[in-house]
């Protein structure tokens, strides 16, 4: 079996290095700069430094990727899947996506945009759940989700892809799995912001439950389940995304909260955080459906500049009082 891992991001790269070894595995970037200093120097300097490449052939140049792959996976941004669903239309390998958010412009999750770009396939699956990347290229325990509406195709992809140290469970909930992943993402910025403004253990925890709620009113909506969502890729990812010191997106709260712009943030971070942009996508869908979403109108808003976020915090807490 040969695995083509598309996209040499943290996450891809730490889950090439976790899936090489018993199977040939080609990670692919499209920069060629890149591509060969990662063959020169044997390790991904720029993204995830510290964990050398062994048994993996890198590459940028996408047919020698794609070739003879027995699976494609995508780890590009939700940003970048689309062009790379287009590249890669002639293919006939199964495809697995990590890209967690919804498109912009659109409000489409990743499922939609493979059923526009790939039309009338079953064997395309998502991947999603709590995951540092640097934990998974060290070898460290991990369990996560893959999820595909083809119930047999999960679990055969699931049993191809898991490795000692990296259980996965099949599902058939696919919107449900997506839904979880992305907007998770946006309450780890909210999770980050209270954090970093002092607010305290008690508050994260409102943070995180309030949270949940949220992503389950609009997952329902969207045809999720809520079985999904008390789940590995819904309460498992927020709550390690929220408290992890690894997040990215709870990172972009504590430096919001510090008063830094979104744009310097987003520049020394030096990668994607998906919930900044995903948030104002959830925000426009929620609000053309009708669906609650406080905290994440409030991460918008603050996002937008619209609010300063102890303003935007204090506006939570003075909501009209309610029944859990």
């Amino acid at each position: 079996m040969k695995i083509a891992v598309l996209g040499a991001g943290a996450w891809g790269t730490g889950l090439a290095i976790q899936l090489a070894g018993k199977v040939p595995v080609t990670l692919w970037t499209r920069n060629p700069g890149h591509a060969a200093q990662m063959a020169r120097e044997g390790v991904n300097a720029r993204y995830l430094p510290g964990f050398p490449l062994h048994g993996l052939a890198v590459t940028a140049d996408l047919a020698e990727a794609t070739a003879g792959a027995d699976y494609l996976v995508s780890a590009v941004p939700t940003s970048g899947f689309r062009d790379l669903l287009r590249q890669t239309r002639a293919s006939t390998s199964p495809l697995v996506w990590l890209c967690k958010g919804f498109e912009t412009g659109t409000m489409k999750l990743p499922h939609q945009v493979v059923a526009e770009e790939w039309p009338g396939r079953d064997d395309v699956a998502a991947l999603s759940g709590p995951s540092f990347a640097q934990e998974v290229a060290a070898g460290q325990p991990a369990a996560l989700t893959l999820a595909a509406y083809d119930g047999e195709f999960a679990r055969r992809a699931a049993h191809d892809l898991h490795r000692p140290h990296l259980r996965l469970y099949s599902s058939n909930d696919l919107p449900g799995v997506e839904i979880g992943g992305a907007i998770k993402n946006v309450i780890a910025i909210a999770a980050g912001i209270s954090d970093g403004l002092g607010f305290g253990l008690n508050a994260r925890a409102a943070l995180l439950t309030r949270g949940l709620a949220e992503i389950s009113r609009l997952g329902l909506r969207l045809g999720g389940r809520q079985e999904t969502f008390m789940g590995l890729s819904g309460m498992g990812d927020l709550i390690l995304t929220c408290t992890g010191d690894l997040s990215r997106n709870r990172r972009v709260g504590l430096l919001l909260a510090k008063g830094e712009s979104l744009e310097g943030i987003l520049r020394e971070l030096g990668h994607v955080a998906e919930g900044v942009t995903t948030a104002r996508e959830v925000a426009r869908l929620a609000g053309e459906l009708g669906v609650e979403m406080p905290i994440v109108d409030a991460v918008r808003r603050i996002l937008d500049q619209e609010l300063p976020p102890r303003e935007a915090v204090a506006a939570l807490l003075s909501r009209e009082l309610r029944d859990e």
